[in-house]
């Protein structure tokens, strides 16, 4: 069993999942292997056969906990989620929405811009607390394309080419990016997929 941030990833195959109060429990045959309060947890992941209580399911449902169950191997097999919520308006406006093309595109400015806003917080973050770890000539150029990319976005008329403007801007940040890793350069790097050849 392990815990990472707030899910549970359960690898032992033969473990059993049940409830004991508000507590989800991990048993292997009669020996209790592992217990944590449902109030840490967002979702568990059981990569095991031998399944959950149905005590737990209802515990998970309620407490809006995500519970899948995969293979040993990682084959999905199912999951348990709690009872949908959601606002029927909202959502008919939200189809509307998507519908208008001036409506959606002015929308997806939005997060384009804050996709690249946060690329451009990256790159200054590096080169304000590793400079001299990095190549900044190389950093700067790359956020000044960025910066060129977010004023083409007041004037972009087409969803098109707001597309061309987010897989440009994904370019410039991606060549730069194995400056960002400063520890185990040879053996964590990005690079480019080779072009398959006719």
């Amino acid at each position: 069993m392990r815990k990472l941030l707030n899910t549970l990833y359960v690898t032992t195959p033969d473990a059993y999942l049940h409830r004991d109060g508000e507590n989800v429990v991990v048993k292997v045959g009669n020996e209790e292997r592992f217990r944590i309060p449902i109030h840490n947890l967002e979702g568990i992941i059981c990569f095991s056969y031998m399944g959950a209580s149905p005590d737990l399911m209802s515990m998970c449902s309620d407490n809006n906990v995500g519970l899948s169950f995969l293979t040993p191997h990682g084959k999905f097999l199912g999951r348990v989620n709690g009872r949908i919520r959601g606002n029927v308006l909202l959502r008919r406006t939200q189809y509307r929405t998507a519908d208008i093309p001036q409506i959606s595109l002015k929308i997806a400015k939005y997060f384009i811009t804050g996709k690249i806003v946060n690329c451009r917080t990256i790159l200054g973050r590096s080169l304000r607390d590793h400079h001299t770890f990095v190549d900044c000539n190389k950093i700067r150029y790359a956020d000044s394309q960025l910066i060129e990319n977010l004023l083409k976005i007041e004037t972009c008329s087409t969803t098109d080419s707001l597309r061309g403007i987010e897989g440009n801007s994904a370019k410039c940040y991606f060549d730069v990016f194995n400056e960002l890793i400063l520890k185990q350069k040879d053996t964590f790097f990005l690079r480019e997929k080779p072009k398959a050849t006719p």
